[in-house]
């Protein structure tokens, strides 16, 4: 057994432990957080929501209109439409007004191929193969997502994660996390591209195809294309416990993807279409977007509205050409998406890892149900939710981070997390920015610990008892 230890980081006698440096991944099981929720929405699958094609539009409308709507010499110069309002949410689109405006008969595959072979003039990639493309109504996809979030979610990982996240209090104790991704998954597809497949679907209630159909079909081609060009796997990678990094990646991925839609939707549409697509309402999936914790909506949201950005920076300087040779060097972590200068210098994370024997070091009947890196992103979510007030300078100079779900004898339950930090100072800052965190944990019947074993190293440990607390520490070399 071990002695009782209060939070109070006085009562700890750390070790250093020896230095960082790399990228290597650490052991472990699938990533973990939205994070997880890369992780559980498959990286076979890239789906687009309709709300997110507003978002996109308007995005590049303005984003554009600010550079003098003046496209680089090596992208196409596009017509600029008025700026659609913005909307937020994933959703599923009710039939086009324009897609039952007419009674003449649409040749829906030839509409199709007119798309695809302006997406290609567009973008530059060469098709290798053809994608085999499907529509189909609301109902089907609901099953189709249900099915295959079923298939490629693992149970252990949905319920490892609801742990992680009612551990740290990043979602009520009453939620399951499943219902909720089932839930988002039934109600927020407009579009799906499956790399694992190769099949392409497109969502019309109306079996017609409007102005969210046309921009959705032109979403999901991009990605077939990239898929065909790149390898999507390749791009993204298939670690199971980097969520920060494939966050990053998708960033990549769909930024390029809401680009291409949004520049071929300002040459194609006209400005009523796209006056269709803004004015679109989808409150089932806004309700059930809505209902999703922090930690599991802004890292969905973040590829598509923060990969925007990273797009457009790489299109203005150098067109497609540019977007073309970032997907031979992704980047490696949410801090570059966020900060650019980290992204132009090359600024890998700090490898932090935990011991591959932890849970035997634990001791008997102990187990390691989910570790990850969360990155920037999902740490400012975690102070935010802590209810840390500077959460966006205090989660910024980040520089490397693990953490870990850990379970025993007993219902015996604890997380650790491993953070390195630019400077001496970030750390300092992330530290008294986790205080409002730790006391949230505390009067919820936690021990905890804010460990500083190093300068530029900060180490929040958490269990359901002082022995648990103790445990972890002792084990991880913080205490002796």
């Amino acid at each position: 057994m071990y002695g009782a230890v209060d939070s109070a980081v006085s009562r700890l006698t750390v070790k250093k432990r020896t230095s960082r440096s790399g990228n290597r991944a650490a052991g472990g099981v699938r990533r973990v957080g939205m994070a997880l929720s890369t992780s559980m929405t498959s990286r076979s699958r890239r789906w687009a929501a309709p709300a997110l094609l507003t978002i996109a539009l308007l995005t590049i409308a303005l984003l554009l209109g600010g550079c003098g709507n003046a496209a680089p010499s090596s992208a196409p110069a596009t017509p600029a439409p008025s700026a659609p309002p913005g909307a937020t949410a994933t959703a599923a689109a009710s039939p086009s007004p324009a897609a039952s405006s007419s009674d003449a008969p649409v040749d829906i595959d030839a509409l199709y191929a007119e798309i695809e072979d302006q997406v290609v003039k567009l973008r530059g990639l060469q098709p290798k193969a053809p994608v085999a493309r499907n529509v189909i109504d609301q109902a089907g996809v609901r099953d189709l997502m249900t099915q295959k979030y079923r298939e490629e979610t693992p149970a252990a990982l949905v319920k490892a994660a609801e742990a992680l996240y009612k551990e740290l209090l990043l979602m009520p104790q009453d939620a399951s996390l499943d219902d909720l991704y089932v839930d988002l998954y039934s109600s927020s597809a407009a579009g799906m591209y499956d790399d694992k497949t190769k099949q392409l679907y497109v969502i019309s209630d109306a079996g017609a195809i409007g102005p969210v159909e046309k921009a959705t079909y032109a979403h999901e081609y991009t990605h077939a294309l990239q898929d065909q060009t790149y390898g999507l796997k390749a791009v993204i990678g298939d670690a199971t416990d980097q969520s920060d990094r494939s966050i990053a990646r998708t960033a990549q991925a769909e930024g390029d993807a809401y680009l291409t839609m949004g520049l071929w939707a300002q040459a194609n549409l006209t400005a009523a279409e796209i006056g269709q697509i803004a004015s679109a309402k989808y409150p089932e999936a806004e309700a059930a977007l809505a209902r999703l914790p922090e930690i599991v909506k802004q890292p969905l949201l973040f590829p598509a509205t923060t990969g925007i950005g990273l797009a457009i920076a790489d299109w203005s300087k150098g067109g497609f050409a540019a977007i073309d040779k970032r997907f031979a060097a992704p980047p490696d972590s949410t801090e570059q998406i966020l900060h650019a200068d980290k992204l132009a210098a090359g600024e890998k994370p700090v490898d932090v890892s935990f011991p591959e024997d932890l849970a035997s070091r634990l001791g008997t009947d102990w187990t390691i149900p989910i570790q990850d890196t969360m990155g920037e992103m999902q740490l400012e979510i975690l102070l935010r939710e802590g209810g840390a007030s500077n959460s966006k300078d205090a989660a910024a100079g980040w520089g490397g981070d693990r953490v870990a779900l850990v379970e025993g004898p007993n219902g015996a339950v604890g997380v650790v997390l491993d953070t390195a930090w630019d400077t001496e100072a970030d750390a300092v800052e992330f530290q008294a920015a986790l205080e409002p965190l730790v006391a949230k944990l505390q009067a919820a019947g936690r021990s905890v610990a804010v460990l500083v074993p190093e300068p530029g190293r900060v180490v929040l440990v958490s269990g359901s008892s002082d022995d648990v607390l103790g445990r972890v520490a002792n084990v991880l070399g913080l205490a002796q």
